[in-house]
Formats: structure tokens, C-alpha cells, sequence
């Protein structure tokens, strides 16, 4: 199956809920303020009540209980809120394309945990809208489940295919796409913002690692996130490809930190949202 079939596929499948483009429009809106954005928020009652538990929990450390929506979202931030928001829309994609052949839970734990590294390094870099790389970490292999759900036989026979190759070169020989390329097309189709799906879309593109620190971000965090769980390759994943260094300066502490931050946040987070 093609690409654009997958796409299509998911497009059908699952759309983003209307809230996740009108927060976007508030919040590049100069005009809103927090009020504004708690009214579309109170919207939708389990969503006021992950963004209550969010902001009540130790990941902000709030002297006192924070009862009101329009407070929660002046402690977590609208970025923040953002990203939450398309968490939680990927936890309903997630189960929307379950599949008895991946490990739904596992595929969750791995994509948390991505999305935690690539956080904690771009904190590191000091890159603008850190948690975007946590939206992106969660989103990178969302694909691999559409495909699985799609075309179950094709998928199981890549599955379990013995090969040597680093996984998004077994995945670009099998299907004749990688499966970053394919989730970076579902969410362009989404109508997710460019520098969410560009990154995700371009992760194993050798020449866009190299003049593009989000996309090398990006792809040294999802080398780490295999090289900490996916142990059957871990022989064959090159951490530092070469050219992963020239746009991304984390050093060996800086990426040590990173796996403690993502160690212990994961299931934190993990915890509120899924």
C-alpha cells in the first residue's frame, strides 16, 4: 500500500478535535488572554479535568490548590495547554488505531518518553517552545499503528523480518517510506502546525539533520528512546550519526540528564494523560 493510501487511511479514520485548531487560533491570537482560552477549555469536561490535574500536580509544584480553569491555564501557559491538548487528541489516536499486533501500552510508554528527552534537550539548547519537542517525541511514531492497523500481514511480516539495518532503513526498504516520514504526513494533513510535522516528517533525513537543530533534536532523541527499549537492534543504533552533532551541541551530560529527566517524568506524565 502507498503512502498516500495510509494517509487517507488515517485521515478517515481520525480527525483532530475542532478544540485543538481553536486553542491554536487563541493562542497566537495577541488579543486572548487566559480567560478566553479557559472558556474553550471548560468546553469539554474531561479535558477541564486533566488540565485541573496537570496544574495541581508536582510536575509545577503550586503552593495551593488550583481550582479555577483561567488560573490553571495562567500557571501551565498556553503553549503548554497546547501541547496537552494534542497529547491527549494522540491518546485517542492511539486507540483509535489499536492493533493486537504492537503493544499499545509499551508503543505509549516509548512515545512519552521520546517526546521527554527531546523536551529536555531543547531546555538544554535553550530552544523557544521546548514542549513542542514533547508533542513531537509522542507523535514521531504514531504511523506505525495506522500501518499495522491498515495492512496487519505486510506489518507483521516487517515485524518479524531478521535484518541488521538501523529500523527506519528496515522500515524505508519494506514499505518504501519510514514510518516519521508517514506520521509527519498524517499531521501535516491534520493541519498541526509546520514546526510540529516538519521535524517529525524529516527526522531521518541525513542532510536536514545537518542544517536543521529541530530535526537533529529530534532524531538523536528518538536514538536514545531505542537505544533505552529496543533491545533487539540496540547493536545497530549509531547514537551520534555524524551527522546528528553539527546542528545539535548536547553533550554526553547533556543527553545523561536527559534520560534521568525522561526516566522520571515519563510516567508521570504518562499517568495524566493516557
Amino acid at each position: 500500500m502507498s503512502l498516500n493510501k495510509y494517509v487517507a487511511f488515517a485521515a478517515k479514520s481520525f480527525s483532530m478535535p475542532d478544540i485543538c485548531l481553536r486553542l491554536r487560533k487563541l493562542i497566537d491570537d495577541p488579543r486572548s488572554n487566559a480567560a478566553d482560552i479557559a472558556r474553550l477549555i471548560c468546553i469539554d469536561p474531561s479535558l477541564t479535568a486533566k488540565v485541573l490535574r496537570l496544574a495541581n500536580s508536582s510536575l509545577f509544584r503550586f503552593p495551593s490548590e488550583v481550582e479555577s480553569i483561567e488560573k490553571a491555564v495562567n500557571i501551565i501557559g498556553g503553549e503548554a495547554l497546547y501541547n496537552l491538548v494534542v497529547a491527549e487528541t494522540t491518546n485517542s489516536a492511539f486507540s483509535c488505531f489499536n492493533s493486537e499486533l504492537v503493544a499499545l501500552d509499551e508503543h505509549w510508554y516509548k512515545s512519552v518518553y521520546c517526546g521527554m528527552v527531546a523536551k529536555s534537550l531543547a531546555r538544554h539548547l535553550q530552544l523557544r517552545g521546548s514542549g513542542r519537542f514533547f508533542v513531537m517525541g509522542i507523535l514521531l511514531n504514531l504511523s506505525e499503528l495506522v500501518v499495522a492497523k491498515c495492512s496487519p500481514q505486510e506489518y507483521l511480516v516487517y515485524r518479524d523480518k531478521e535484518s541488521s539495518m538501523p529500523t527506519h532503513e528496515r522500515q524505508r526498504e519494506h514499505f518504501g517510506f519510514t514510518f516519521s516520514y508517514c506520521s509527519g504526513t498524517i499531521l501535516s494533513n491534520w493541519k498541526l502546525p509546520l514546526v510540529i510535522y516538519y521535524p517529525v516528517m524529516n527526522v531521518d533525513d541525513k542532510k536536514k539533520q545537518l542544517i536543521d537543530v529541530d530535526v537533529g533534536l529530534l532524531a538523536l532523541a528518538s536514538r536514545i528512546t531505542e537505544l533505552r527499549h529496543d533491545k533487539k537492534y540496540n547493536n545497530e543504533i549509531e547514537l551520534f550519526c555524524k551527522e546528528i552533532p553539527n546542528s545539535v551541541n548536547a553533550d554526553m551530560d547533556a543527553i545523561a540528564n536527559a534520560i534521568t529527566f525522561a526516566e522520571k517524568e515519563t510516567a508521570k506524565v504518562s499517568q495524566l494523560i493516557h
